[in-house]
């Protein structure tokens, strides 16, 4: 472990976008305006959770399309699109064309496997495939080569009046150096290292082999640590780190009390590995600046990383939001070494 952890170069957070289902423009419309009050504080980047027939946002590249329009500057992020759900042709295709209207600022972020509850939606989702779909890392192999720029197809040329690409169009070149892949496994942070994306590291991880039960930190860092070994960019390789921290510096007495009841429900949970998949959550992060300064420090996998795009608790307020947000970039941030722009 490093004697001193690295500096915060990138000061980034996640939304999930609930909204009303009664009234879906609000709950997007109040998603836009975090994501433009965020560049006002100076975030770097803004990242979209994904949801699918729930009452959170399930098409975060078109809200990232607007998002786009609405600021000039603060990375867009998806944390993550699950590839079960996409065809990776047609995904390259949009995030193509958000990247190109955003100016070179998407940052996706995917996953792979079986889209959850498949067994209920997989007749919806492949009425005529769903036997036959492959959701391992092959899927999201395939979206990378076609963000590359390589061949979808071996015809291209002209056709009556119409000229016809072997190749994803609109082409953005810096677009699959920003591709991301969330995992929580050490065959995920093998395979992103590998295959020269950059690596998402969330509150979750999967606790593998007989001593699964290890402390949090140490099994994320020995993720991050597996990551940089595969890659060719080594320990420049870039990971982001995705835990739920809250600052309390402005807050209310009110939202204090809400906020430590909220990570106080959910502390059972980070005690021992979660179900059939042994996941083992990292625990709320609640306190003053200060305070969260001096965990973090502590924290082994933080101390290896130099980009954060900490999660918002999806049942808040957006003046919840705010409150949190304003403290981030204008406490947290600067203790954990961070500048806007630097």
């Amino acid at each position: 472990m490093p004697s001193t952890p690295r500096p915060l170069r990138k000061l980034g957070f996640l939304t999930i976008g609930l909204f009303d289902e009664a009234d879906p423009r609000r709950g997007h419309e109040t998603t836009l305006e975090i994501i433009e009050l965020g560049e006002r504080l100076g975030f770097d980047s803004a990242w979209l959770r994904h949801r699918h027939l729930q009452y959170g946002i399930s098409s975060p590249v078109a809200v990232l399309a607007a998002a786009s329009q609405r600021t000039s500057r603060i990375e867009l992020g998806t944390a993550v699109i699950p590839l079960g759900w996409e065809n990776p042709l047609r995904l390259a295709e949009d995030l193509a064309t958000v990247d190109v209207l955003s100016g070179g600022r998407l940052n996706p972020g995917v996953s792979v496997g079986p889209p959850m509850h498949f067994d209920r939606v997989g007749q919806a989702l492949y009425p005529d495939t769903a036997d036959a779909e492959d959701f391992g890392y092959g899927r999201a192999r395939r979206l990378l080569d076609l963000v590359r720029g390589e061949p979808a197809t071996g015809f291209s040329g002209t056709e009556g009046f119409e000229v016809f690409s072997d190749r994803v169009q609109p082409h953005s070149p810096g677009l699959g150096s920003r591709l991301w892949y969330g995992g929580g496994s050490l065959g995920s942070a093998r395979w992103a290292g590998e295959n020269g994306v950059n690596f998402l590291t969330s509150s979750v991880v999967k606790a593998e082999g007989p001593d699964g039960a290890r402390d949090f930190a140490d099994i994320q860092l020995a993720l991050v640590r597996a990551f940089r070994a595969a890659h060719q960019d080594g320990d420049a390789a870039r990971v982001s780190q995705g835990l739920v921290v809250i600052p309390t510096d402005s807050a209310t007495p009110g939202q204090r009390a809400r906020y430590e009841e909220f990570a106080a429900r959910r502390l059972p949970r980070t005690a021992s590995p979660q179900g059939p998949g042994r996941l083992l959550f990292a625990p709320d992060l609640v306190g003053t600046s200060a305070e969260l300064a001096e965990r973090l420090h502590a924290h082994a996998a933080f101390r290896e990383i130099d980009e954060v795009a900490f999660a918002l608790p999806f049942t808040f307020a957006p003046e919840d939001y705010v409150q949190i947000l304003t403290d981030m970039a204008t406490n947290l941030g600067p203790a954990l070494g961070w500048r806007p722009g630097a």
